[in-house]
């Protein structure tokens, strides 16, 4: 067996004090028992260094009890470690967030970038979705607490998740692994490593993945959320006593369709939709079962997980990803250096069903998200005064360009959901039915109800008709459109309530004749291209005072500089009365003036001319910010004695500005705002002051336990949030985390090992925030939205002895969240609860099976949410449906075999 000197924080290092790097590709459970959980060597200040001896926060999952726990990629983790939590919107690939302590960036908009930054080998992936791929296998993972914006840079103010890859093995290794479970769920992965010659070694990987979606489609035989899947993975590894070189290149491609939604509440505008839909063999929302949930009697009962969705619309998503890096770890003399350099091409292209109904609303066809980053990191490293100084200095390049093609078209049934709203909303004051479109048959528009000419041109007659209030609005618009005598009304009450004394050319005729309306197949055709160059300068110091004492003190430098360009272009039909409107053309400008007065103006600009796909914001775009910010670090530990740690720190944290990609954020001139302009798209950066204080201890191999407090004061926090038509970026004022987290192992004998973590997590937007007149108005003071205050995990895994070369093993984890009020509305001032809300529930997985002693050969059975445990993931208010309410449930119980066979 082979011991690779590897230096610095880099990948390479993370077992640089065990020998496991000699073990074949077939053992990670074997590799697991050389080290019991307290002794396992991390990187989190870029040196190697065990848990307890690292005073920072951070959760560290060994390859052991990744496998025993069947986490296949980012979001599976949440089971093993209590402040991180995961969320999946709209889109797999675009749609994924990661939360810490309760802080997120979440939304579905490729503008927006994390807050939990997410690194695979010392490499950062840019985006939460980019690094859900499927994952090889491991060695380690580690979840990093806290902003971590000194060592780890660039969007961690919540914290960071380090993924460590198993790496090539100078011993000739391997392995194959199949698996097969319900929703006819198959897998197959393997690894082949070992050595060409004494200093080099190679290692391949590889996976492929299907299963069938748990959303079922009742308008259609399909079924959403299904997985299909494929990985390559080389790397080849170059080491000497003084040098070592790691190249790594990797494929991943998916052709899936994700990700459905469940309609869970049901407003007024549900049975327009149904009627819509049955009018066409389909339905419109799902009903299911009736049950009362949270005193709202028109919930469906969404544990059946099934959804409407139009037939001729999908949900399709195709993910290409690859990337080359090559890491150097080399020593010059007494100085350390790493140079991680890599280079990632990712992009998705998605179709999308947008109005999450039956009926043929809205759509996405051939959206598409492309995101090419180079990253370089140099770092040097020593000591001086003879190891009182533990130095470590460093640069930071990324040159990233993200692109997007946004394609929303209205579908077949654009005018007639128009106006079977207004129908149902003004028909009743407008003698039974109206319409503005055309799309209702023979119903007549507003303008022709009030020039109607079997009403005589009479103020008497209007009052009589029309009612007292409206009497004088007819009057005036009548004589504007030439079909009642001037002086019918005053010309000057006229004239005071914005309508001309005399006859305007075309106005009868535009109000007395359906407006132009969508055709199916209009809507936008929008490119945007985000260009960003960050340089950032650190360093990162161990001050040891004494043996027992020492002082951390770090800071970086961050420069950072986006080009934003945006060509938006519309030709959305249902508009063209708008736009005369704002060109100010007088019989347009006159039926306007109307329909404000009667109250339907601004929702009928709303809805046919929604501003995703408004011909007002046609145009091309230019816009460029840079920020430089200073972050930091400042940490004292002591050192009681060999078994107990206690630290105290502050940490500088920050995430940059950037500009949401999406023409929903502009303003409009008829809405009371100074229209497009490039800087409405663009939203300022975050940072944070964070505080902790902490424990560590441990009593042999047997018992650790580690506590950590925190307080984490969030300014100018981004938030991706629901204008009622649109989303919008919103920076909080003020928002503040605060909590308390526990972890402990217990390893009474070396088969049985029980892992427990508890979190309690305060993360409210602070009172003293002024919300009024903005989405979030009323959550002042109140817990962010999906984040459970108190979170219990436990893993427990057995493996007894069964005979001399066998061993059995028995796997159960769990995590339990408590209640949580997911994104929809305003809390009920009664019971604080939202529409969508989850009561408390737990999670449980476990595995049964056998393996060599040698982890080389095992057969388990496994299972995940045991329980079939239903809850939400995350939900929203659906887009121009009021009062409707969708979620994205939660994975259903899955089961199956696995057997694995390495050499």
């Amino acid at each position: 067996m082979r011991t690779l000197q590897l230096f610095s924080a880099s990948a390479l290092a993370l077992i640089a004090a065990t020998p496991a790097i000699a073990q074949d590709a077939s053992a990670p459970a074997a590799q697991e028992e050389e080290a019991s959980g307290n002794e396992v060597v991390i990187t989190a200040t870029r040196r190697n260094e065990t848990v307890q001896d690292v005073p920072i926060a951070v959760t560290a999952v060994p390859a052991a009890l990744l496998e025993n726990a069947g986490i296949e990629d980012i979001r599976g983790l949440e089971q093993l470690a209590p402040s991180l939590q995961s969320s999946t919107g709209q889109s797999s690939a675009t749609g994924t967030t990661l939360y810490i302590r309760g802080i997120t960036t979440a939304g579905d908009n490729p503008g927006f970038e994390p807050a939990v930054g997410v690194f695979i080998d010392g490499v950062f992936r840019a985006r939460a979705g980019v690094a859900i791929s499927e994952l090889p296998q491991l060695e380690r993972v580690e979840v990093l607490r806290g902003p971590q914006g000194t060592l780890f840079g660039r969007n961690t103010s919540a914290g960071a998740l380090s993924i460590f890859t198993a790496q090539p093995a100078f011993e000739l290794g391997g392995y194959l692994e199949g698996s097969y479970g319900n929703y006819n769920a198959f897998e197959l992965k393997g690894a082949i490593t070992g050595p060409v010659t004494d200093q080099l070694a190679l290692r391949v990987d590889g996976g492929y993945r299907k299963r069938d979606g748990y959303i079922e489609d009742v308008n259609a035989d399909r079924s959403f959320n299904n997985v299909d899947r494929w990985y390559a993975r080389g790397q080849a590894l170059y080491d000497t006593s003084t040098f070592s070189l790691r190249l790594i290149a990797d494929y991943y491609e998916t052709d899936e369709q994700c990700c459905g939604a469940i309609s869970v509440v049901r407003g007024a505008f549900a049975p327009l939709i149904e009627g819509i839909a049955a009018a066409q063999g389909r339905d419109g929302l799902y009903t299911g079962t009736q049950r009362t949930v949270n005193g709202l009697p028109t919930t469906v009962d969404p544990e059946q997980r099934r959804m409407a969705a139009s037939p001729n619309r999908d949900l399709s998503e195709r993910v290409r990803d690859w990337g080359i890096s090559g890491e150097i770890n080399a020593e010059l003399g007494d100085i350390k250096l790493t140079s991680i350099t890599a280079y990632r091409d990712w992009r998705v292209r998605r179709n999308q069903d947008v109005d999450f109904s039956g009926i043929d609303r809205a759509y996405r066809d051939g959206y598409r998200n492309e995101l090419t980053d180079f990253t370089q990191e140099l770092r040097f490293q020593g000591s001086a005064f003879g190891g009182v100084l533990d130095w470590l200095v460093g640069g930071f390049y990324l040159n990233e360009t993200n692109k997007v093609h946004d394609t929303v078209r209205v579908g077949n049934d654009g005018n007639r959901y128009v106006d079977s709203i207004f129908n149902a909303l003004a028909g009743p004051s407008f003698g039974g039915s109206v319409q503005f479109f055309g799309s209702l048959g023979t119903a007549p528009t507003p303008g022709a109800v009030l020039l109607n000419p079997a009403v005589p041109n009479s103020l008497a007659a209007y009052q009589a008709v029309y009612g007292a209030t409206l009497a004088p609005l007819v009057g005036c618009f009548r004589t504007a459109a030439g079909t009642a005598p001037s002086g019918t009304v005053p010309v000057a009450t006229c004239n005071a309530l914005g309508y001309s004394g005399a006859p305007v050319a075309g106005l009868a005729a535009l109000a007395a004749s359906p407006l132009p309306g969508v055709s199916a197949g209009q809507g936008n055709n929008n490119d945007y291209r985000v260009k960003t160059n960050a340089f950032a300068l650190f360093t990162h110091n161990i001050v040891n005072i004494s043996d027992k004492l020492s002082l951390t003190l770090g800071a970086r430098w961050n420069y950072e500089k986006k080009d934003f360009t945006a060509t938006v272009n519309n030709n959305t039909g249902s508009c063209t009365f708008f736009n005369q409107v704002r060109s100010g053309n007088t019989a347009a400008v006159q039926y306007a003036t109307l329909l404000r007065q009667l109250g339907l103006f601004n929702n009928l600009y709303l809805l046919a001319c929604n501003p995703a796909i408004n011909s007002e914001f046609n145009g091309s775009y230019a816009h460029d910010q840079d920020e430089s910010k200073i972050t930091g670090t400042a940490k004292l530990a002591y050192k009681v004695n060999s078994d107990i740690l206690v630290y105290g720190g502050y940490d500088r944290g920050y995430k940059s500005g950037g500009y949401n990609m999406d023409q929903a954020t502009f303003d409009s001139v008829l809405l009371g705002g100074n229209g497009p302009q490039a800087s409405d798209l663009a939203f300022g950066s975050e940072s944070v002051d964070a505080y902790e204080i902490g424990v560590k201890t441990q009593w042999g191999r047997a018992f650790t336990f580690n506590i950590a407090g925190f307080y984490q004061k969030f300014s100018d926090l981004q938030s991706l949030v629901f204008s009622g038509n649109n989303f919008v970026v919103q920076n909080v004022d003020s928002t503040t985390s605060k909590g308390v987290e526990v972890e402990s192992i217990i390893q009474p004998v070396r088969s049985l090992t029980f892992r427990l973590g508890y979190s309690y997590i305060d993360a409210q937007y602070d009172a003293d925030n002024d919300f009024a007149g903005t989405p979030l108005q009323g959550q002042e003071g109140r817990q962010v939205s999906n984040q459970p205050k108190h979170t219990v995990t436990i893993a427990t895994t057995w493996t007894p002895q069964i005979t001399s070369g066998i061993r059995g093993l028995v796997h159960v984890d769990m995590r339990y969240n408590s209640e949580v009020n997911i994104p929809s509305n305003n809390p009920n001032p009664a019971t604080g609860r939202t529409a969508l809300y989850n009561p408390g529930y737990a999670l449980l997985g476990a595995r049964v099976g056998v393996q060599t002693n040698d982890g080389k050969k095992s057969l388990e059975f496994f299972v995940e949410n045991l329980t079939n445990q239903y809850y939400h993931i995350t939900g929203f208010a659906v887009p121009e449906q009021t009062g409707n309410y969708a979620a994205y449930p939660g994975l259903p119980r899955f089961f199956g075999v696995k057997a694995k066979v390495g050499f």
